[in-house]
């Protein structure tokens, strides 16, 4: 089962070609910046694959499944259907840089492939079983209501970690309860006690998730995927009084404050201007003081969330770090793990100096939790889940999208 993988952004498109069966073979992988139509870059991609000879027509092609992040009333593994648009579409102020290109995208690939069946994995999925005290926001009752609450990014990573980490640390009933989760709704039973694991998704933009035998309990990000630590240029956590503060202390319309919170905040603002956690580590080491400031910022947001998981989940069996600052940066990593010998944990610091971009176990021998660093596979996921859903539903059936179904000015 050949199932093509697509990352959208405003001006890109990334993608990965996987075949699933026995086995789970990437096939192919590319993409293309600066993009100004979704369309032509569709074609482009399609045209990278018939030449490569991995897909002659869409009949090759089982699904092409999307990591999409939120929908209004809509969550898990999704096949794309017109009620799904809308449901993204309804959330678009929330997710302003994600949900129009890949609505856009959506309708495209629809165009393209007609007999394809399009799946969305949504980033909240992994978020369903999260108890509803970590769910809610004190806000009144009518807010509630229309949906203001806490849904958590980043799932697909997450999903991975927890299901990888579970089989590094020898739990197979816990990574079968991962990998079967949106099927069952995580009601595998596993043979051992729980397994209580912390993950944390560091890069450009960043979360951590605590999560109890394949199970999320919560995640430092909510409504948004502005909130939680600081990201790359979104503030990440704020107080809700800020923004009218500065809106009338600075002069600024509630929309100028919104493009600095979000295009202007986080490391780059800390910063002075610099997002690339390399630059910034670069600078700290020549004395920058903003640079440094930075870094003790991720490195403080990471360690409040990460001890408030210690506490839901009493105690911890492993700590892990993934996605592209998690991966590489062993300053950060040592930041977070600096000074908790109490609690069990050692870092090795030779071996955490080394690791880089592949799975290592960098706790020192004697450190009652593991700290793993683990390569996130966030395509890997969605093009699990779905081959999955396809198997579930018996008979694959087309999007049920096509040009009859555009709404002009709606996407």
């Amino acid at each position: 089962m050949k199932i093509l993988v697509v990352n959208l952004g405003s001006t890109s498109l990334k993608y990965r070609l996987f075949e699933l069966g026995e086995g789970e073979v990437l096939l192919a992988k590319g993409g293309l910046e600066r993009v100004s139509d979704h369309d032509a870059a569709i074609e482009t991609c399609l045209d990278e694959l018939r030449r490569g000879g991995w897909v002659r027509g869409q009949e090759d092609l089982a699904a092409v499944g999307f990591k999409a992040v939120l929908a209004r009333g809509v969550t898990g593994c999704v096949q794309v259907d017109g009620a799904v648009l809308e449901a993204m579409e309804a959330y678009r102020a929330l997710a302003p840089a994600h949900n129009p290109p890949y609505v856009n995208g959506m309708r495209a690939f629809a165009r393209r492939l007609p007999g394809t069946p399009l799946v969305a994995l949504f980033e909240t999925a992994f978020y369903q079983w999260v108890p509803d005290a970590g769910a809610r926001y004190a806000v009144p009752e009518r807010w509630a209501e229309a949906g203001v609450r806490r849904f958590g990014f980043h799932g697909a990573s997450h999903k991975y970690i927890a299901e990888r980490s579970a089989e590094l640390l020898g739990r197979p009933d816990v990574a079968a309860r991962t990998r079967n989760l949106y099927l069952d709704g995580g009601r595998t039973a596993i043979s051992g006690p729980d397994l209580r694991v912390v993950s944390c998704h560091l890069g450009g933009s960043s979360s951590v998730t605590g999560i109890r035998s394949g199970v999320a309990v919560g995640t430092s990000m909510g409504m948004s995927p502005q909130s939680g630590l600081p990201q790359n240029d979104r503030v990440g956590d704020l107080d809700s009084m800020a923004v009218p503060y500065v809106v009338k202390a600075l002069g600024l319309t509630l929309d100028e404050a919104e493009r600095a919170l979000s295009r202007e905040g986080g490391l780059k603002a800390l910063s002075g201007g610099k997002n690339d956690i390399r630059d910034i580590e670069a600078a700290a080491a020549q004395g920058d003081p903003r640079a440094r400031l930075t870094l003790d910022v991720l490195v403080h947001e990471a360690r409040r969330w990460v001890g408030s998981f210690l506490l839901e989940l009493d105690g911890l069996d492993a700590l892990v770090f993934t996605a592209g600052i998690g991966e590489n940066s062993a300053g950060v990593r040592a930041g977070i793990c600096a000074g908790l010998p109490r609690m069990g944990l050692r870092l090795d610091p030779g071996v955490n100096a080394r690791a880089r971009a592949a799975e290592a176990v960098i706790s020192a021998p004697d450190s009652q939790v593991k700290v793993l660093v683990i390569p996130t596979n966030e395509e890997l996921v969605v093009a699990r889940e779905a081959k999955r859903l396809l198997e579930a539903k018996g008979r694959p059936q087309a999007s049920g999208l096509g040009p009859q179904e555009k709404r002009p000015g709606r996407t």
